[in-house]
């Protein structure tokens, strides 16, 4: 490589400096400043907000879900926050955190979805990944923990090689990027965290509906943090990014053997749904995915 200009080296530096100003700057900003609120603004309590934390509750009743989404666009990056569930009877509630470029047909999302329990029932965590509008890859797994009873952490790695779902550290899933198969990578996607009336689906296939004599229902977020590339750039495009200091610690994150070895683990233990397993859900044949190593 070319030995760089004192010029460049300068305007490197700049950009350093940029993006860590910019990286400080979001750490310090309040709530409202990094989110919009969704549904009811009376459902979503800021319990502590002192401008590098934040700790949020999302009430649902019978009048209104709740919810909140980043301001910010991103296209690639490392998000993580740590949740504590509703308890016990939650039979029908979904709570998420997910990225989304939007609700139109050809939409990319990433999902990470906890599918609320009668008392005493394993908690259910879906993980899904679209792409172009094309979705139904679903990998649903029961947790090894009681997530109503503390914090736990859920981390999205999203970079050009794969998305690597992560809970408190540890590996579940990896789904990879083919050159041949659509991949989440052109669309800045927003950041959201809901809780919300999933009845029709979300408790045995909908078989069991949200007992409303134990609402108002509630669940916990704190510790969000996004190491992340910005783009509000309404048509993408990665030229359009600014990424801060620390990008090169996830943006070419792959799961070395350790890493896969958990996912087996936790794919042999703890998976309750492998859509590459269904075939009644694909009786002309599994998505191509499903046959790459």
């Amino acid at each position: 490589m070319a030995a760089s200009s004192p010029r460049h080296l300068v305007s490197l530096a700049a950009a350093v400096a940029v993006a860590a100003l910019m990286a400080q700057s979001a750490a310090a900003a309040g709530f409202y400043e990094r989110f919009d609120v969704v549904g009811a603004r009376d459902h979503v309590k800021v319990i502590s907000d002192d401008g590098k934390s934040q700790q949020v509750a999302l009430t649902l009743d019978r009048s209104s879900g709740s919810g909140f989404n980043s301001k910010d666009t991103y296209l690639f990056g490392e998000f993580s926050v740590q949740m504590k569930l509703v308890g016990g009877n939650s039979a029908g509630t979904v709570t998420s955190f997910y990225l989304s470029s939007g609700e139109g047909d050809g939409h990319d999302e990433i999902d990470i979805e906890f599918m609320g329990n009668l008392s005493g029932d394993p908690y259910v965590m879906n993980t899904n990944v679209w792409a172009s509008g094309d979705g139904k890859k679903e990998h649903q797994f029961y947790l090894w923990f009681d997530p109503t009873a503390d914090f736990h952490t859920y981390k999205i790695i999203w970079n050009p090689q794969n998305i690597i779902f992560q809970v408190d550290d540890v590996p579940v899933r990896t789904f990879k990027k083919y050159d041949d198969l659509p991949y989440p990578e052109n669309k800045p996607m927003r950041l959201h965290a809901t809780l919300w009336d999933g009845s029709y689906w979300a408790t045995r296939h909908g078989d069991v509906k949200i007992d409303w004599s134990g609402a108002p229902f509630t669940v916990s977020y704190k510790g969000y943090s996004a190491n992340a590339c910005v783009n509000n750039n309404p048509s993408g495009g990665w030229s359009s990014s600014k990424c801060p200091e620390g990008t090169s610690g996830w943006i070419h994150t792959q799961l070395d053997a350790a890493g896969l070895g958990t996912v087996a683990w936790a794919e042999k233990n703890y998976m309750s749904y492998n859509y590459c397993a269904d075939g009644w859900r694909f009786p002309q044949g599994f998505p191509a995915e499903c046959y790459r190593k």
